[in-house]
């Protein structure tokens, strides 16, 4: 969620506003270690806003479809 804001320019109160969600939930979101844990219905909130904003999220091992630059965390054993 940090790097997908960080391409966009925004913050964590801007996130929360295009999502539709709380400042606190954005930031417990962000505070999960490793997988984001939050209610399905916010998650899937920040995903659609982060799409909308021009952010496409890849699933690990997945294809992006699109055509823009981008980058990848690469997993460490």
């Amino acid at each position: 969620m940090k790097a997908a804001r960080a391409l966009l320019g925004l913050d964590q109160k801007g996130l929360a506003r295009l999502a539709g969600l709380s400042l606190p939930t954005i930031q417990r979101m962000e505070a999960s270690d490793g997988v984001v844990r939050a209610v399905v219905d916010s998650l899937e909130k920040v995903v659609n806003a982060l799409n909308t904003a021009g952010v496409e999220l890849i699933t690990p091992g997945g294809r992006s479809e699109g055509h823009g630059r981008g980058v990848r965390l690469l997993e460490r054993d």
